[in-house]
């Protein structure tokens, strides 16, 4: 006896900038079959006497006085996974009718339909279409094939806790001397309480604190720009395990594209405001102390392997460095033709010669074999240049971490 799967629920938000432009979505999102559909003033609950935001100040002051749609859609007869390439073009058909009706998508939900319908808020409800599902094709379609990565990478190993542990005490003490002196991101290292403090289990462990206490989930702040000659510091440090030296510099990596990668997400939101997309002062001064650090960085360019110049090219061309000792070292990468590493580098090459039109041909390439790219690259309100600089460490660091994690199996 076979045990039927049970339906699969999205809810889909969108934010228009009024009440008409709300209702005219919401009907799109209803002949798409979508089950349950309501529109409600934006942060609606601030006027409900028994909510508790009742009377507070809004959340989100820049959509005063614009409308949500709020849409649960069902699919049936699959598996979440199986469902995943289907519910991609389902976002990005959602998002294109928020941008249609002057507004954005500004996110959805997923789990088991009747639990979805369940906790549905009815307030505001324009459509409802009992047991309605949306129209599977047959077949699902299909994730696209990926090309090979390319050779193996030679990364070196992570080296043991302890030792960088010790690595990064003894680099914060020569820098700062004290935990006083040294920057709220770092201080901790310095602190007699840390010392006393339980051993880590592996060097992946101790450098994901390090990375959340520089940026805190990722969100660059003052004392992520302060930390920066830290990191490089640390990067440099003969005591420190290649391997972890690649995983710092994937660090860097992620945060010189923190302004880029949030321009990404909030494209088509900044176009329905009417403004340009202007990243925070920390992601600016971030990716700026990082340019100035990498000189550094480079100076060792003849005696790197081959991951790290990988990465350091990717770091440059993030940074907006020109250089050609890394355009020409791109070059001799191993990148074999029709593998996935050959995109990538020649994403990298792109952004380094500033070539607008190669840039727009290779993100084609790789969203043809990458869907997360695809469904970015979607919205017409994403420049090419910026979601070049956006997906490049997610693409460099998932190519080099394989190798890391192929030395850890090493005996």
């Amino acid at each position: 006896m076979t045990t039927a799967r049970p339906a699969w629920g999205v809810q889909y938000t969108l934010t228009l900038p009024s009440e008409g432009a709300a209702r005219a979505a919401a009907a799109e999102l209803s002949g798409m079959r979508h089950r349950l559909t309501a529109v409600r003033v934006h942060d609606h609950f601030r006027f409900v006497p028994s909510s508790f935001w009742y009377g507070r100040p809004s959340t989100d002051p820049e959509l005063e006085g614009w409308w949500q749609v709020f849409s649960l859609a069902v699919y049936n007869g699959y598996t979440r996974m199986a469902l995943e390439p289907f519910l991609r073009s389902e976002r990005i058909r959602v998002a294109a009718v928020g941008r249609a009706h002057g507004g954005f998508q500004q996110g959805c939900g997923e789990g088991h339909a009747p639990t979805l319908e369940g906790v549905f808020t009815r307030a505001g409800l324009v459509h409802d279409r009992p047991g309605a599902e949306v129209a599977l094709p047959d077949p699902l379609p299909e994730d696209p094939p990926r090309p090979p990565a390319g050779p193996p990478w030679n990364c070196g190993g992570e080296g043991e806790p302890a030792a960088m542990v010790q690595a990064a005490v003894a680099v914060a003490g020569r820098l700062y001397g004290s935990a006083e002196a040294a920057p709220d991101a770092v201080g901790w290292l310095l602190d007699e309480e840390f010392a006393f403090g339980e051993p880590y289990g592996s060097t992946a462990e101790f450098l994901g604190d390090l990375a959340d206490a520089v940026a805190h989930q990722g969100t660059c702040a003052d004392a992520t720009v302060e930390a920066v000659p830290f990191l490089t510091e640390l990067v440099c440090d003969d005591n420190v395990a290649p391997g972890s030296r690649l995983m710092l510099l994937g660090d860097l990596l992620r945060l010189a594209a923190s302004g880029p990668a949030a321009a990404v997400a909030q494209a088509d939101r900044s176009t329905a405001l009417g403004r340009a997309w202007k990243e925070s002062a920390a992601e600016y001064l971030t990716r700026r102390a990082i340019g100035r650090e990498l000189p550094r960085l480079l100076s060792r360019w003849g005696d790197e392997s081959d991951a790290v110049r990988f990465a350091l090219a990717a770091l440059t061309a993030l940074c907006g460095i020109r250089d050609q000792r890394v355009l020409a070292g791109l070059a001799a990468l191993p990148a074999p033709a029709g593998s996935s590493r050959a995109d990538v580098v020649s994403l990298v090459a792109a952004l380094l010669g500033d070539d607008r039109e190669d840039l727009v041909t290779i993100l084609g390439r790789v969203a043809s074999w990458l869907p997360s790219v695809a469904e970015e690259a979607a919205s017409p309100n994403v420049a090419p240049q910026t979601l070049g600089l956006a997906v490049l460490p997610g693409l460099v660091l998932e190519d080099v971490m394989s190798g890391i994690a192929a030395q850890r199996d090493l005996p």
